[in-house]
C-alpha cells in the first residue's frame, strides 16, 4: 500500500515533564525513527527550531517552549517492526501492570531490553510500537537478555525520576527465582564478592570476582525447594552490578542452569536433557512506591509454562 500523505511541520509544545532536557535527546525519543545525525542536521539547518530561532543541540527545554519541526521524510522502516509484529502482540499479554504513569512488563527470556549490539529491535522498540500514542517508554532498569520477569517502564520523565531516585535509596526491592546445580545449603544466606567488569580478546564481556579492584556487592539467598541435584533459590540482590546473582551463584559452586555464561556443561547438558532451552534466572516480583500515589506496590511475575515443566520434571529431595 502506497502512503501519499506527505509530511507536515509539527509543532511540539514542551510540559513540565520534559523541562530541562537537553533538546536533541528529547527529538530524538519524540521523533520516533528519526537518526540521531539527522536531528543535529535539522537543528544545525535551523528546520528545528524553539520559539521561531534557532536553537543548539545542547539547550535545555523550557516548559511552554514551543519547537517547530519542519517536514521530514525518513526511510520507512515499518517493515523492520511488522517482521516483529508476533512478538510486538505477545507483549500485550505480558503486561502486569499498567496506569498513565508505569507498565510493569513480564519480559521474555531471551529478548534484549533494547536495541544495539548488533540488534536493531527490543523490548523498548516493541513497546512502542504497541503504545505508539506514548509520548515517553523509558526503562527504569534493565534485566539480561536471558532473564525473564518484572521489568519496569516509566511513562513520564517524573516517575522515570522519582524510581531511579529509589533505586539509588536501595527502596526497592526485586527478588529473583533461579534454579542453581547442587544443594544450596540453608545456612548459606549472604554472598558479598566484589564484582568486575572483564573484556575478553573476542570482545566479549564478563564479570569476575575480584575482592581487591571488584566492586562491592551482596545478594540474599534463601532455599525455596531441594531437588536431586538441583535447588530452587530466591535471591535478592542488595545492589545491583551487571550478572551479580549469575556470579554470586558460580563463584559458591551452585551455577544457575543453562547459564551459557558462567554454567557447569554436565549440569546444564542434564537441564536440556529434560528440556530446559534458556536460563533459568526469572525477576519472580519487583516492589516499589508508586511515584504519584505513595502507594508502596509489588507485582509478580508467573513462570513461564517451561520453566514449571522444568521444575516438575525434577524431583524433590527432603
Amino acid at each position: 500500500m502506497n502512503d501519499t500523505t506527505k509530511p507536515q511541520v509539527r509543532f511540539i509544545t514542551v510540559d513540565n515533564e520534559d523541562e530541562g532536557q537537553r533538546i536533541d535527546n528529547y527529538l530524538l525519543k519524540t521523533l520516533k525513527g528519526v537518526p540521531k545525525s539527522m536531528i543535529y542536521r535539522l537543528l544545525r539547518k535551523g528546520e528545528i527550531r524553539v520559539n521561531k530561532k534557532r536553537t543548539k543541540p545542547e539547550y535545555k527545554l523550557v516548559n511552554e517552549d514551543i519547537i517547530r519541526v519542519a517536514p521530514i521524510r525518513i526511510s520507512d522502516n515499518t517493515n523492520e517492526v511488522s517482521t516483529k509484529l508476533s512478538v510486538v502482540a505477545n507483549l500485550e499479554k505480558q503486561i502486569l501492570f499498567e496506569d498513565d504513569r508505569l507498565i510493569v512488563i513480564n519480559k521474555p527470556s531471551g529478548m534484549a531490553v533494547h536495541g544495539g549490539s548488533g540488534l536493531s529491535f527490543g523490548l523498548i522498540e516493541a513497546l512502542r510500537a504497541l503504545r505508539p500514542d506514548a509520548r515517553m517508554l523509558e526503562l527504569v532498569h534493565r534485566l539480561d537478555r536471558d532473564t525473564s520477569g518484572c521489568l519496569v517502564v516509566a511513562k513520564k520523565r517524573s516517575a522515570l525520576r522519582n524510581l531511579h531516585e529509589q533505586l539509588r535509596n536501595k527502596t526497592v526491592q526485586k527478588f529473583y527465582h533461579a534454579l542453581v546445580k547442587g544443594r544450596w545449603s540453608a545456612k548459606l544466606t549472604k554472598v558479598t564478592e566484589s564484582l568486575k567488569k572483564n573484556d575478553l580478546k573476542s570482545g566479549e564481556r564478563v564479570v569476575i570476582v575480584d575482592n581487591i579492584n571488584g566492586k562491592e556487592s551482596e545478594t540474599r539467598f534463601k532455599v525455596l525447594q531441594h531437588y536431586k541435584d538441583a535447588t530452587l533459590v530466591r535471591a535478592f540482590p542488595v545492589t545491583g552490578r551487571t550478572h551479580q546473582i549469575r556470579v554470586h551463584c558460580q563463584v559458591k559452586g551452585h551455577p544457575i542452569a543453562c547459564d551459557t555464561k558462567y554454567g557447569h556443561p554436565d549440569f546444564d547438558e542434564h537441564m536440556r536433557n529434560i528440556g530446559l532451552k534458556r536460563l533459568f534466572l526469572h525477576a519472580a516480583s519487583i516492589e516499589f512506591t508508586h511515584p504519584f500515589t505513595e502507594q508502596r506496590i509489588k507485582i509478580e511475575a508467573p513462570l513461564e509454562p517451561s520453566l514449571e515443566k522444568c521444575l516438575k520434571t525434577l524431583s524433590k529431595a527432603t
